[in-house]
């Protein structure tokens, strides 16, 4: 038994023959040599490129401070390294053979950094992943990638104020700054670590500014600040702030929160709570806390307040215009007195966001059935697949078909209308309808992607027949009388007038008789007569075919010219225009013939059984030569 050895990779533009001598010998017997030629036919493989499918793989450098998730290596498309012979990355599968790295490989063939990055603290790191690529034939090969990891050259997070003492005075309001933090360092983001949960302060994420929650009392507070690299987390360095704030006179009650900002499904039923405030007065109780709504009358009406308690009232429906026309956020104010005191009063903006659920799926048109004539130039519109959705915004639609373009589906729709195109040859004679499968995929209905609904819609596209007709010319048989000019120069005279079904067909015009000298010549439908120094008048009979539609489906038709040419020198009077006279048909008969060879069916019967012996002939002789 002969086989491949393992590894080996074959390749006819290579070698495309092997001859391999095998030597045999039983006990007690002569040894017998033989030779077997290995014949290797190109076929369709699917190979890695050499730095790729290279014992040692392919190499990419990247520093330790590389973003999370980047691409660091693509095995499509070149140059980057990966395949050779196929032409997009969708038909491939990429596998990962080896798991033990924190690399991750895509299923488009891209290796991605760690979810958390690389850790900066340690010296060159290097990580191997060994990949195997297959397509849909079940063709594979594979290939390794070696990521070089090289110590960052960043510069580290730092306080250079580590501890901060802050002093204001009771009365600042929600939002206000009471004070800013800085670090230095790439990418720096802020954070409060203590109190875990802070109920007096924020801290602005990018400025560092630390700001009210609510209005400040006296209190003393004493917060952990943590700056870190957005990019590298490890990378952080933590300060102090101590907060103290002094004493004055107060009337108004304190609420907790002091702005209330807060994003709900549409889904959400009436009677639910959004907020329940917190609030306190000194020379009060909560008892004779009293809380109203202000705002717009559509903000009253969607919400109300049920003590401290915000509730929604009614159904926050997001697919609708008029929730549309308020920007789906509605504002209002929560005010807060004591014992009904204006002057005693505090007051909470309340800012609602409503998020749209993708609560429908789209819905097919009825009877999506469209005609097409057999003869619709390239990019014609067939028709427009009208697909619904209750879901705001309306009908946001993405169109797709199911399958591609190719040989049985000659036709595209367009992603945003939803219009059919022909992007392929029709032909009736071969299919006279063809039903496609487009698929509605509804778009910024949710603020989940991965909630998109979609549903399968059938599409009929019948083809029309267009009856190819014989180019028409008018007239048919022409007599013209022109004097000839200088010789060398070029001289007109007619316009052939021909149309042929359909309108928009090409038509072609060719002198296919009476033009023997060649001083005639057609430029499109134009008759041009080249001047010779003939002195004696000459008639010339010409015969032209016109050749009207496309592919098997062409056809002529023949216009017969008769043109007398008066030289210069005789005495006729200059003639400066063409006289056209239209002859009757019956002085010119114009025959073409065309001769076409119809084998009878027992010359065909005969032909097809003596190459079958033939052909089995030429086999059974292979086979023998192959069995010596």
């Amino acid at each position: 038994q002969v086989t491949l050895r393992a590894g080996a990779e074959l390749d006819a533009r290579r070698v495309n023959q092997y001859t391999l001598i095998l030597r045999a010998a039983c006990p007690g017997e002569d040894e017998v040599e033989e030779r077997l030629f290995v014949r290797v036919t190109a076929g369709h493989v699917l190979r890695c490129d050499p730095p790729f499918a290279s014992t040692e793989g392919d190499v990419v450098q990247v520093l330790a401070d590389v973003a999370p998730r980047t691409p660091l290596y693509a095995v499509l498309p070149q140059p980057l390294g990966g395949l050779t012979g196929f032409p997009s990355p969708s038909f491939l599968q990429f596998s990962l053979q080896n798991h033990n790295t924190p690399l991750s490989l895509t299923r488009r063939g891209l290796v991605l950094a760690p979810d958390n990055g690389f850790d900066p603290s340690k010296d060159t790191q290097m990580f191997r992943l060994e990949i195997e690529v297959m397509d849909r034939h079940g063709h594979n090969c594979s290939g390794a990638v070696r990521v070089e990891v090289l110590p960052s050259r960043r510069p580290r997070v730092t306080f250079p104020e580590p501890h901060r003492a802050v002093t204001v005075t009771e009365g600042i309001g929600p939002w206000e700054v009471v004070t800013q933090v800085h670090a230095r360092g790439d990418n720096v983001r802020y954070a409060i670590l203590a109190p875990v949960a802070p109920a007096l302060f924020t801290i602005d994420e990018v400025t560092g500014e630390i700001r009210s929650t609510r209005r400040l009392e006296v209190t003393r507070a004493h917060l952990l600040i943590r700056a870190y690299n957005a990019l590298h987390p490890d990378d952080h360095a933590t300060g102090t702030v101590n907060v103290t704030v002094q004493g004055t006179d107060r009337r108004a009650p304190r609420c907790a929160p002091a702005i209330f900002v807060s994003q709900v499904p549409e889904t959400v039923s009436p009677g639910s709570t959004l907020v329940t405030l917190r609030c306190t007065d000194s020379t009060s109780t909560d008892g004779c806390l009293h809380y109203a709504l202000e705002g717009p009358p559509s903000s009253r009406s969607h919400f109300c307040m049920e003590g401290p308690q915000l509730k929604v009232n009614t159904t926050l429906d997001y697919d609708s215009e008029a929730m549309a026309a308020l920007g789906f956020q509605f504002t209002a104010t929560i005010v807060v007195t004591v014992a009904g005191q204006p002057l005693q009063s505090t007051r909470v903006p309340v800012l609602v966001t409503v998020t749209p659920v993708n609560e429908f799926r789209p819905a097919c048109p009825n009877g999506a059935t469209f005609t097409v004539p057999e003869t619709a130039a390239f990019g014609s519109v067939v028709g427009r697949v009208a697909g619904t959705d209750r879901d705001y915004p309306l009908d946001s639609l993405e169109y797709s078909l199911e399958g591609g373009y190719g040989p049985a589906q000659p036709f595209s729709v367009d992603p945003r209308t939803g219009e059919i195109r022909v992007v392929g040859p029709l032909d009736f004679q071969q299919q006279k309808s063809y039903r496609l499968v487009v698929r509605l995929t509804d778009t910024h209905n949710d603020l989940d992607l991965r909630k998109r609904q979609s549903r399968l819609c059938d599409v009929s596209v019948r083809l029309q027949a267009v009856r190819d007709q014989l180019p028409v010319c008018i007239p048919e048989v022409q007599e013209l009388r022109i004097t000839a000019g200088s010789p060398g120069s070029r001289q007109p005279v007619t316009r052939l007038v021909c149309h042929s079904s359909p309108d928009s067909a090409v038509l072609t015009y060719n002198i296919v008789g009476g033009n023997e000298d060649g001083r005639f010549r057609l430029e499109g439908n134009t008759l041009v007569y080249l001047p010779s120094d003939r002195a004696e008048p000459h008639p010339f009979v010409l015969l032209v075919e016109v050749w009207g539609g496309s592919g098997a489906h062409r056809r002529s038709s023949v216009v017969a010219l008769v043109v007398h040419v008066t030289p210069r020198s005789t005495p006729v009077p200059p003639s400066t225009t063409t006289q056209h006279t239209t002859l009757q048909k019956e002085p010119l008969v114009v025959m073409l013939t065309e001769a076409v060879w119809h084998p009878p069916a027992w010359f065909v019967v005969v032909l097809t059984i003596s190459g079958a012996l033939l052909l089995a002939t030429l086999g059974c002789m292979a086979w023998n030569l192959l069995c010596r």
